[in-house]
């Protein structure tokens, strides 16, 4: 039998999934968020660890994309980047009620500097 942190898990997965929600991933309050959407490209989501508690579940994925666009000053490189986010869902009867999130740009700042 399945815990109700088990189902979160799996409905927080599924959505994250979902390439008709990637959008949604992408937005948050952050000040480069809406950046990241225009100067990364091809972006591949990757759940790389996931934790449950109660209705709160926190993701930790993985973004793959290709720097094409202008970000933070820095010029289109072409370089493939990994790009770590971090995700907070609230689920309620197996439904997202709630989402933020925060890309970590600090490891992603050095992949696309050049030298």
């Amino acid at each position: 039998m399945e815990t109700m942190e088990q189902k979160n898990i799996e409905a927080v997965i599924a959505f994250i999934e979902d390439v008709k929600n990637q959008s949604m991933l992408e937005k948050t309050d952050q000040f480069f968020a809406a950046q990241i959407t225009e100067a990364f490209t091809d972006r591949q989501l990757n759940v790389e660890e996931i934790l449950a508690q109660g209705e709160k579940v926190i993701a930790r994925i993985f973004m793959t994309a290709l720097h094409d666009g202008h970000f933070a000053g820095n010029a289109p490189t072409g370089n493939a980047v990994k790009i770590t986010q971090f995700r907070e869902f609230r689920v309620i009867d197996g439904n997202i009620a709630e989402h933020c999130g925060w890309f970590d740009t600090a490891t992603l700042l050095p992949q696309i500097q050049t030298k």
